[in-house]
C-alpha cells in the first residue's frame, strides 16, 4: 500500500504507546484499532506488523538511533533499514537533521555490532542461550524468533475433515496447505482475515499453532477416558482433547483465571464438544483437584511460563521478562507440575510442556520431578509420535523430549516432556 504522513503518524503514535505501556503488546494494538475504526484492513496490517518489527529488533535499531534513542528515530529506521521504504518515499515525513542521521544509521554494519545487540536479545537471555545452543545454532533459532509467525489453523474432525476445508479454502481463493507435522493442521498463505469466514463461525476450524496442536497427540486422549488439561487458559488445546476423544468421555479444562475460562465458552459453543467441563480453580491445590486424586487417565499440564518461545508472535516478551521472573516461573511450574501428576492413575499419562526455550523452565522441572516421583517413568516423545504416523525430530540427541524451534521446525518454540506413571 502507499505510504502516506497519516500512516506514519498512526504508526509512530502507536509505537510510542507501546514503548510506554507495561501491558502485552496485542492489548495495546487491539485498543489502539478500536479507538482508530477509520483505519482499514491493509492500513493496520502495515501500522501492525511495522510497530511488531520494532519490537523485534529493537536493540539492533537503537543502535542505529546512536545516541537519541526515541519512538521516531526507531520508526524511520524501521521503515529505512529492514522495509527498504527509499528517502524519496520517506522525504514526506524527514526533516533535514533526520536526513543526514538516516544516512549514518543505514550505514551502520550489523556484524560489527556485539552479538547481543546484532541478535536483537537482552544481555541476560542471550547468555542463557548461549549456553544451550553453539554459536550458528543461536544464530539461526535468533533468526527465526524475529520472523512473523504464520496463521495456522486446526481442523476440527468432529465436523470436518483437512480436505474438505482446504478444498473450500481453494474455491474461496484463500492460499493453504497442510501442515508438516499435524494431521489436522493447515497453514494459510500469509495473513487473511478469517474471523468471519463461514468454517470459522461454525467450529470447523480454530486458530492454533502448529507446535500447539502436537501437544494433543502426546497427550493422545481416548474416547471415554477421564482426562484434565491442567492450565487450559482460553482452551485451544482443551477444544483439540475434546476433539481427539471423540466428545466421549470426560474432559476438565482447569484454571485459575475465571476471564481466560470465560472465553473458553463461545469456542465451546461453536466446537460442538459436549464432555468439556470448566471449571476455576483456586491454587494446583484446591478441593476440586484433590477429589480427583489417582482417577485420571490423562493429564496435560502446559505451564504458565516467559512465553520466549512465542516471541514471532509476542516480541515484546523478551524486553519484559527477566531473570528474577524466569525463576520465579520455575518454582511455580515445579508446583503445578507436582499437583497435577498426584491426579494421574496407574498406567496412566502426564504431558508437562512450556512455549519456552530455556532449560530452567523445562528439563530443570522435569528431572527433579522424576527423582522424587520414581513411579513416573519418561516415555520417548519422538516414539509416541511415531506411532501416530507422525515424524519429527523432536530432540536431536534422543527423542526423549519434544523441542521444537522456530527455525527448524516452522513452528513456535516448545518444550514437552511425556511420563507414564507405573
Amino acid at each position: 500500500m502507499r505510504f502516506t504522513p497519516t500512516l506514519f503518524n498512526h504508526t509512530e503514535a502507536l509505537l510510542s504507546e507501546l514503548l510506554r505501556s507495561t501491558f502485552p503488546a496485542d492489548l495495546v494494538v487491539s485498543r489502539y484499532f478500536r479507538q482508530h475504526r477509520e483505519l482499514g484492513h491493509s492500513e493496520r496490517g502495515f501500522i501492525a506488523e511495522t510497530v511488531y518489527s520494532v519490537l523485534r529488533r529493537k536493540r539492533s535499531l537503537s543502535a542505529r538511533c546512536l545516541d537519541d534513542v526515541t519512538s521516531r528515530r526507531l520508526l524511520l529506521a524501521t521503515l529505512a533499514c529492514l522495509q527498504g521504504l527509499n528517502r524519496r518515499e520517506l522525504d514526506a515525513v524527514l526533516n533535514e537533521v533526520e536526513g543526514k542521521w538516516l544516512a549514518q544509521a543505514k550505514a551502520i554494519k550489523l556484524e560489527d555490532l556485539p552479538p547481543a545487540v546484532r541478535l536483537d536479545l537482552p544481555d541476560w537471555l542471550y547468555e542463557a542461550l548461549t549456553a544451550q545452543f553453539d554459536a550458528p545454532q543461536l544464530e539461526a533459532l535468533a533468526g527465526g524468533l524475529n520472523l512473523s509467525a504464520p496463521l495456522d489453523l486446526r481442523v476440527n474432525l468432529l465436523k470436518t475433515s483437512r480436505d474438505d476445508v482446504l478444498a473450500r479454502f481453494k474455491t474461496d481463493g484463500l492460499p493453504a496447505e497442510p501442515c508438516r507435522y499435524s494431521p489436522i493442521g493447515i497453514r494459510l498463505v500469509g495473513k487473511p482475515s478469517i474471523s468471519r469466514h463461514p468454517l470459522f463461525l461454525d467450529g470447523s476450524f480454530e486458530v492454533q499453532d502448529e507446535g500447539s496442536q502436537l501437544l494433543g497427540f502426546l497427550l493422545q486422549p481416548k474416547r471415554g477416558e477421564m482426562v484434565a488439561d491442567f492450565c487450559a487458559g482460553a482452551g485451544g488445546k482443551t477444544l483439540l482433547l475434546g476433539a481427539l476423544m471423540r466428545s466421549q468421555g470426560r474432559l476438565y479444562a482447569f484454571d485459575v483465571a475465571e476471564k481466560r475460562l470465560a472465553k473458553l465458552k463461545p469456542r465451546l459453543a461453536r466446537s460442538g464438544l459436549s464432555n468439556v467441563h470448566p471449571a476455576r480453580i483456586e491454587s494446583e491445590n484446591d478441593i476440586k483437584i484433590k477429589r480427583l486424586a489417582g482417577k485420571l487417565d490423562r493429564v496435560l499440564v502446559d505451564a504458565p511460563c516467559s512465553g520466549l518461545g512465542t516471541l514471532r508472535r509476542n516480541p515484546d516478551l523478551k524486553w519484559r521478562q527477566t531473570p528474577e521472573s524466569v525463576a520465579e516461573l520455575s518454582v511455580k511450574q515445579a508446583a503445578i507440575l507436582h499437583a497435577a501428576s498426584g491426579l494421574v492413575k496407574k498406567g496412566g499419562r502426564l504431558v508437562y510442556a512450556t512455549c519456552s526455550l530455556l532449560d530452567a523452565e523445562n528439563e530443570a522441572v522435569v528431572t527433579p520431578f522424576l527423582a522424587a516421583h520414581p513411579e513416573f517413568v519418561s516415555l520417548p516423545a519422538a516414539e509416541v509420535l511415531r506411532k501416530q504416523e507422525i515424524e519429527i525430530d523432536c530432540d536431536q540427541e534422543s527423542g526423549e523430549r519434544l523441542r521444537l524451534l522456530p527455525h527448524r521446525h516452522g513452528t513456535d518454540g516448545f518444550f514437552a516432556a511425556v511420563m507414564e506413571r507405573r
